[in-house]
């Protein structure tokens, strides 16, 4: 999420030295990712340099970042509210209202950013992640066909339209957009991850556990902190009959995700095979427990 990327068009008075000194440092502990920090800073800039749309904005931001929906929520509507031309705003409003579980409202805050600006991209990829999470595929793949339009490298578009044209079945299709995603970042996005995750996914679900291996096994090089990418390198070497060495990797993603149900059930089916029964039950009772909590996909 790009900070006060909507930040110019805001009309702001002069700022004080107390002004700037505070909106500094509520920036720099956002590039840092101290949200919470962030907020308490760019809350403290809001009171010193009065109503800023720009502030307000990244405020919005932090407290996204930060897992505090409702309140980010009303720090970007009332952005929205400082300038209605402001199409950051509207996107990233679009967001929270997204993982609020609040679709229509989401669509619509996104719909309204097109609106003013029928070509900004981070709209059109947001608006398509909304449609292909609700199975609305053709409707997911005309945004991101429309963004490939605008921009040919856009890479997350490429990663996208193979998810969508897989899930229609498509499977030639959906193949021929998951390598033309990883051509993309193969050099120039050293730290981009998922569509390697994706297309081991996607072969995982054929059953051609070499090649998932070899693509899981670089989405873990490149993200070592991804859960997902430690458990589909697992699901990989189970599917080559390697039990033993899926072992640290689906151990590996528990710990990096507690709550991960399927990694703790891939983790108690594994120590059966080997014969370490008591260390599967342990993964079986903590595999019943996990899944007796909620789970969003969002």
């Amino acid at each position: 999420m790009a900070l006060l990327a909507g930040a110019g068009v805001y009309a702001q008075p002069a700022a004080t030295p107390e002004c700037a000194a505070l909106a500094g440092r509520a920036r720099t502990d956002y590039e840092a990712r101290r949200f919470e920090q962030a907020i308490g800073d760019f809350s403290a800039a809001l009171r010193v340099c009065g109503p800023r749309g720009d502030l307000r904005l990244a405020l919005g931001e932090a407290q996204l970042m930060a897992g505090h929906g409702e309140a980010a929520s009303e720090s970007l509507r009332l952005a929205v509210a400082a300038d209605p031309t402001n199409v950051m705003a509207r996107k990233v409003l679009g967001d929270a209202l997204y993982l609020m579980g609040r679709e229509a409202e989401a669509e619509e805050s996104l719909k309204g950013a097109l609106a003013l600006d029928a070509k900004f991209q981070p709209a059109l990829y947001a608006l398509g992640r909304i449609y292909y999470q609700q199975n609305l595929v053709p409707e997911a793949i005309s945004q991101f066909q429309r963004l490939i339009e605008l921009d040919a490298g856009n890479y997350r578009a490429h990663e996208n339209l193979g998810l969508c044209y897989e899930a229609m079945h498509r499977d030639s299709e959906a193949l021929r957009h998951f390598l033309k995603a990883l051509e993309l970042v193969h050099q120039d996005h050293l730290e981009y991850d998922t569509a390697h995750a994706d297309l081991a996914e996607f072969f995982l679900r054929r059953n051609e556990f070499e090649k998932a291996f070899q693509l899981a096994t670089e989405a873990a090089a490149r993200n070592p902190s991804s859960a997902r990418n430690c458990f589909l390198t697992a699901k990989a070497l189970i599917g080559l009959n390697k039990d033993e060495l899926s072992l640290r990797w689906l151990e590996r993603a528990t710990q990096l995700s507690p709550d991960y149900r399927e990694a703790h059930y891939q983790l108690a089916r594994a120590y059966q095979r080997l014969g370490r029964k008591s260390d599967a039950d342990k993964e079986f009772a903590i595999f019943r427990e996990v899944s007796s909590k909620p789970v969003s996909r969002r």
